[in-house]
């Protein structure tokens, strides 16, 4: 994953929700007053919303000052309007007993309207759980290969809007992750419920989920049945060999239990700290590569602090 920082290129949050119109200097998109009962959930939208802390607390903040930041929504052809940024908000809302919200309208058509939603949502919420950021990605990258495909848009020789280039290089641009990260994260999509719902709860580490990920879902069943009976998670070399004995046709229930079975080794010279010491530490919805990264971090502010002191002895 790209680091935290000043080194994350993301899209100005003004940039997200002001038009086209309103950049050239026309007059602005109007914010309309509008019923709760008339906003419906974006299709497919692959992000939660979730009764905890951060809502009780966004329901408080409504109840005192509004709605700060309008929702964004398009109209339905059957009446009402399809929420494109601001699930959280309208929940939020509805638990405040408030009527009414402030919504942006805008006209989008549907690949614009993924694109936006996927976007904004990625800019405004910290804690996103690893296979909704795979959903997510997903969706984005589809809408884009659909608009690079269509013929009133400026497209490549190879099918990719924009100059050529490729979609998920489109993607990872104004993304917090790499291409290489985002990449990985699709692959969930590939996984089944039960290894997904471990990959969020950081019991399944990235990189072997991504391996996992290659097997047919009868493979995957077995899989995640021997995680369970074991009450182990597979290093990236065991999920490797499962792979492969997947690609060989040799990956048997019984065989995969007696990999989730074997004794890890410790690396030489590494300290191993286990998920439950560290989980009262991190949000529950935070994936083992981000409390990574976290630790790292610390731990780069620590030796910079030791090596100020020992500069000013």
């Amino acid at each position: 994953m790209k680091p935290n920082g000043s080194n994350i290129s993301l899209t100005p949050y003004d940039d997200i929700f002001s038009t086209e119109q309103s950049r050239n200097g026309a007059a602005p998109e109007q914010i309309q007053k509008i019923p709760i009962t008339e906003l419906f959930p974006f299709k497919d939208h692959p992000f939660s919303v979730v009764d905890d802390k951060r809502m009780m607390e966004m329901v408080e903040s409504v109840k005192e000052f509004g709605v700060m930041i309008p929702l964004i929504a398009r109209p339905l052809d059957g009446g009402g309007y399809e929420i494109i940024s601001g699930h959280r908000r309208k929940h939020a809302c509805e638990l405040a007993g408030i009527e009414e919200v402030p919504v942006l309208i805008r006209n989008l058509d549907n690949d614009e309207a993924t694109i936006l939603m996927v976007d904004s949502n990625l800019q405004q919420r910290d804690e996103i759980p690893p296979t909704e950021r795979a959903k997510a990605y997903q969706m984005k990258l589809e809408a884009l290969k659909h608009q690079g495909q269509r013929s009133d848009l400026t497209c490549g020789h190879d099918g990719h809007k924009l100059d050529g280039r490729r979609s998920i290089d489109i993607v990872a641009e104004n993304s917090p992750d790499s291409r290489k990260q985002i990449q990985r994260l699709i692959r969930l999509n590939n996984l089944n419920p039960e290894l997904q719902e471990m990959v969020d709860e950081g019991r399944l580490a990235l990189t072997p989920a991504v391996e996992l990920s290659y097997l047919n879902p009868s493979e995957q069943r077995d899989v995640a049945v021997a995680l369970e009976e074991t009450q182990n998670t597979p290093s990236l070399s065991q999920a490797q060999r499962i792979r492969k004995m997947s690609e060989s046709g040799e990956a048997t229930k019984e065989k995969l239990t007696d990999i989730m079975m074997e004794e890890k080794k410790p690396l030489r010279d590494s300290i191993t700290l286990s998920h439950d010491t560290l989980k009262k530490y991190f949000p529950k919805s935070y994936s083992i590569q981000k409390i990574e990264q976290i630790i790292i971090k610390l731990l780069e502010n620590y030796l910079k602090r030791q090596r100020e002191k020992e500069q000013s002895r």
